[in-house]
């Protein structure tokens, strides 16, 4: 599961699935529905920080060395199906707000109170809270070197790992063509306590495999062999969380 500050933690897809005319009615209104997700995810951050508050109020376990910040919070389906409602709210409130339209206002009323038991879920069922979160990567830089690799285009992604092994959601992936060569994948610079990465290479998005045996450590770069895995393990979506802390109820939005 991705982190909560690796990005929008729904999608169109999403939205679309929730409500099949949101797309439509939003490009017939003008509204962005992108900007509306993050907007949404910009207000559930706040009352994020405020259910971490009241953690801590309630006897966190300090012991575990760990005070919880936004920056640990894991996106569980019940936190990203808030976020899903929320976001549907609030393009509806516009589309309302711009026309005056009664259905709009209904699906507006509606997908508040959808959102309402949503979070009320994710106060049920507890934050997802990983003790050592990795960040999501971003997308390695590729170039070519000498080797005999096979000719075509490969695509590669990367994930960061940290020292438990723990790793997180897989970069956007770059593709690049070989003639007569290999590839050289070449990671961003490592955020703080990440320890070594993972790179997974395939002659298409949707069938990457894991290259390396074990973690390269960061700063080195990964130098593909002749020999392609086409098994194994695939980009991952990021860390399941360490515990799931149910919250105290604080008032909520609306």
């Amino acid at each position: 599961m991705a982190l909560f500050v690796d990005g929008s933690i729904s999608g169109l897809d999403d939205l679309a699935a929730r409500d099949s005319q949101v797309l439509d009615i939003a490009s017939e209104e003008g509204i962005n529905v992108s900007q509306k997700m993050a907007l949404a995810q910009g207000e559930i951050g706040i009352e994020l920080a405020s259910l971490l508050e009241s953690l801590k109020l309630a006897a966190w376990p300090f012991s575990l060395n760990l005070e919880p910040t936004i920056n640990n919070i894991v996106v569980t389906p019940a936190l990203q199906l808030w976020h899903t409602y929320c976001a549907l709210e609030m393009v509806y409130a516009d589309a309302y707000g711009d026309q005056l339209n009664d259905r709009y206002a209904v699906k507006r009323d509606q997908f508040h109170e959808f959102a309402g038991r949503a979070r009320e879920r994710l106060i049920q069922s507890g934050l997802g809270i990983c003790m050592s979160p990795v960040p999501q990567a971003g997308t390695p830089l590729l170039s070519a070197a000498a080797g005999d690799l096979a000719d075509g285009t490969y695509y590669i992604t990367m994930a960061w790992v940290n020292e438990a092994g723990a790793e997180g959601a897989s970069g956007a992936p770059d593709a690049i063509t070989t003639s007569g060569s290999t590839f050289v994948v070449q990671p961003p610079s490592s955020p703080g306590g990440v320890t070594g990465w993972n790179v997974y290479a395939g002659q298409t998005p949707e069938a990457m495999f894991i290259q390396n045996d074990e973690p390269i450590t960061t700063g080195q770069v990964w130098h593909q062999p002749v020999l392609m895995k086409t098994t194994g393990r695939t980009p991952g979506t990021g860390q399941a969380p360490d515990i799931l802390k149910p919250t105290p109820r604080v008032l909520q939005r609306g």
